[in-house]
């Protein structure tokens, strides 16, 4: 089940999540479009993200081109997908908050922990300046690689390689985000985060429940740190030392 819950917001202590496979249009076509305008408005402007540059984007990316062509008429449900090698492409609503939370204006610089599909890149690649994706997992590095680069998203570059480490020859980054959860927040993050910026990050035990948490760090270098809501994503993989 763990699987499944990768990017998944918990409400209480139960789920509060309705997968829903969704009906084609009377020419057996997915209506996409609608879809996306749906998913913006019930899933994600419903709970609470106001940003109207995150919603925008998130009405304007095809998310149904970052999940497996099997789970393409449940792309814009409410939930978590399978994406292949015990990963998954994160719940939409959770997509949508933990950019939203990083506050980005368009200058920025930003590392991503996590590449999977290329979801997630894709939707900060339209609010950031550049975003360097990191992804251990070699079949899913390659494959998002190309399909960024297929789609157009110049602004992304993907590293296969070990996110516990970063990316510390593009440091300092504005904005560091991550797709899975470490038991504990690595250091060389931290380190790796500007002064001004703004880490978020699901932090917890393997399939357990998690804490998404905000980090800042201020102009001295002070880092804070919060939390702003219970999560289950799947484990943050270490690299062969």
């Amino acid at each position: 089940m763990g699987k499944w819950l990768a990017g998944l917001i918990l409400f209480g202590l139960g789920g509060g999540v309705a997968l829903a496979v969704l009906a084609p249009t009377a020419s057996g076509r997915q209506d996409y479009a609608r879809l996306r305008r749906e998913m913006v408005a019930r899933q994600i402007a419903a709970r609470g993200v106001r940003d109207p540059r995150v919603l925008a984007v998130m009405g304007q990316i095809k998310r149904h081109l970052f999940v497996p062509e099997a789970f393409r008429s449940s792309a814009y449900a409410d939930g978590p997908l399978p994406i292949g090698h015990g990963q998954t492409i994160s719940q939409p609503y959770i997509v949508a908050a933990m950019t939203e939370a990083l506050e980005l204006k368009g200058h920025e610089k930003v590392l991503e922990i996590g590449t999977g599909s290329g979801y997630q890149a894709a939707v900060l690649s339209r609010l950031a300046k550049k975003v360097y994706s990191i992804e251990i997992v070699g079949p899913l590095c390659r494959s998002a690689r190309a399909r960024l680069a297929r789609r157009g998203y110049t602004n992304v570059q993907v590293r296969c390689g070990d996110g516990y480490r970063g990316w510390p020859e593009k440091a300092p980054f504005q904005a560091i985000i991550l797709t899975c959860a470490p038991p504990k927040l690595p250091q060389a993050l931290i380190q790796q985060l500007g002064p001004g910026g703004r880490l978020v990050a699901p932090v917890g035990p393997v399939f357990g429940i998690q804490r998404l948490i905000l980090v800042t760090k201020d102009a001295r270098g002070v880092v804070s740190r919060k939390t702003l809501m219970m999560v289950r994503f799947v484990p943050m993989v270490r690299g062969r030392r």
